[in-house]
């Protein structure tokens, strides 16, 4: 396989597949655990993600690439294969969460800035060592009250075009991942708020990354979609949320870049896989569009498994099924026929 970054950067927008988020930080895997009423240890995150990893027919098929947290980049399966060896015989892309997560913007009440810069360039080289070939940023914009600031787009979009810099400078492909939010504190805004903000922030992140020098061919962005925030009273259908969508990516998005994959966002599973599927039912764009899920591939596998060995056949069949429906998605085949007739 060619380690050039144009080259790993268009296998993870491969058509037809997608990038499987399996990043979780420790605080948020113990939640999705909670819920199933599993502890959660080491050996638990561990076997979950095992499970997911051997998944042969989905990660063959459907994923073209995996986001990993730090804990489970070092780990090994229970017959001793290191994980990332899973994910690369599958065929798919290992990658790596590299921010240290969104802190506090001084004088911005509510706003945040993502931190993880500082060492940022030994630790990609770590990662580089330890088989990671993209990585992944998550810048956090939210839309309320005075809010977005200037200061916190500035900030966030200097801060991912600083990381993008740094991971092509070790040979790491970067998501450059800008989410404005539909689920934040206040969330009320409507589907044409959401597309102002994101325009805006998407034009400022572009114009930082040009500024850093970035290979746009080597990069690959993670954008939200055009959704009003989910306590709106305003709603949008999902042929308004793809238009939008599209729209606003025509208007911000470089043709030089090769994918991108959609954060699902606080999406319902279904809602996320229609959206993609209608745009790119639409035709006739320069970018490859697909998905680069979490929650939207997982909550039906993990709720299966329940944290039983018995039930590792079912919880693979259950992510098979999402997996394959988010591939026709990033196709523009996706029907609920499709969706009946799999399930």
């Amino acid at each position: 396989m060619s380690d050039r970054l144009e080259d790993i950067a268009a296998r993870m927008v491969t058509p037809g597949k997608g990038i499987l988020a399996a990043d979780e930080s420790s605080g948020t895997i113990k939640k999705r655990f909670d819920s199933i009423g599993l502890t959660s240890t080491e050996d638990a995150r561990r076997d979950y993600r095992e499970l997911l990893f051997r998944s042969d027919d989905a990660m063959k098929n459907y994923i073209s690439g995996v986001i990993l947290y730090d804990e489970t980049i070092r780990q090994k399966a229970k017959d001793g294969t290191p994980l990332v060896e899973l994910i690369a015989r599958s065929g798919a892309v290992p990658g790596i969460k590299v921010d240290a997560g969104a802190k506090p913007l001084t004088f911005q009440k509510g706003e945040t800035i993502t931190e993880g810069l500082d060492g940022l360039g030994e630790r990609l080289k770590e990662y580089y060592g330890l088989g990671a070939r993209f990585a992944k940023w998550r810048a956090v914009i939210d839309i309320g009250p005075s809010m977005p600031s200037h200061n916190c787009i500035n900030a966030n979009a200097h801060a991912l075009a600083r990381y993008a810099a740094l991971c092509q400078e070790a040979g790491i492909v970067p998501i450059v991942e800008p989410e404005v939010l539909m689920d934040g504190p206040v969330a009320t805004h409507d589907a044409d708020t959401c597309y102002k903000v994101t325009e805006w922030t998407l034009k400022t992140v572009f114009q930082e990354l040009y500024y850093a020098g970035v290979n746009l061919e080597g990069m690959v962005l993670k954008p939200n979609m055009i959704v009003p925030g989910k306590n709106s009273p305003k709603k949008a259908s999902p042929a308004e949320v793809a238009e939008k969508t599209v729209m606003v990516l025509k208007a911000c998005v470089p043709p030089a870049v090769p994918g991108i994959a959609f954060l699902s966002g606080g999406q319902s599973d279904g809602l996320a896989t229609e959206h993609l599927s209608l745009m790119n039912a639409a035709g006739g764009l320069p970018w490859s569009l697909t998905f680069s899920y979490g929650r939207a591939l997982q909550a039906a596998t993990i709720k299966t498994w329940g944290g039983k060995p018995e039930n590792v056949a079912a919880a693979q069949r259950a992510f098979l099924h999402r997996a394959r429906m988010n591939g026709l998605a990033a196709a523009g085949k996706w029907s609920q026929d499709a969706e009946k007739k799999a399930a």
